[in-house]
């Protein structure tokens, strides 16, 4: 049992702590949005940590998915492009929060969509349930982006 389960354990435990990092070194960042015109369709600050949580776990599902299957060379592809979006996701959060860099931020998640979206072009030759893991994480970049460009607009 230990052993089907630790690839998924471990696998989920990967984006969480790259989330957990990047929460922690903008702490606090979630009193921007007291500060600056938010634009509509903007949801409390409390869901984002909500909805992140449950897109890494299925993004970690989805990567063991594809980390188990026998196929080496696809899988490897697609993994190393999730690891690179994992970074740009990452540094997303530390350019907007942080830096307060919102055109920046945004030009950065346009390319971070795109790497999911490859990402999720590459597990589909794989696992095609674990590319279906990652629709959810797109369309909720898709909507980050849309808030990220009213911020910038509007601030």
């Amino acid at each position: 049992m230990w052993k089907k389960l630790k690839p998924y354990l471990i696998s989920c435990a990967i984006p969480l702590a790259v989330g957990g990092l990047s929460a922690l070194l903008t702490a606090g960042g979630t009193k921007l949005y007291d500060r600056i015109e938010m634009p509509p369709l903007s949801p409390p600050a409390l869901i984002f940590p909500i909805v992140w949580t449950l897109l890494y776990l299925l993004m970690g599902i989805s990567a063991a998915g594809v980390f188990l299957s026998p196929d080496s060379r696809d899988a490897g592809a697609g993994l190393t492009v999730y690891a690179i979006s994992l970074i740009f996701n990452f540094f997303w959060t530390l350019f907007f929060f942080r830096a307060e860099a919102f055109l920046f931020s945004f030009i950065w998640l346009c390319l971070l969509w795109f790497l999911i979206l490859l990402t999720i072009l590459l597990y589909r030759r794989v696992v095609p349930w674990a590319a279906y893991l990652q629709i959810p994480y797109l369309l909720w970049v898709t909507f980050a982006g849309y808030l990220n460009l009213g911020i910038y607009l509007l601030n």
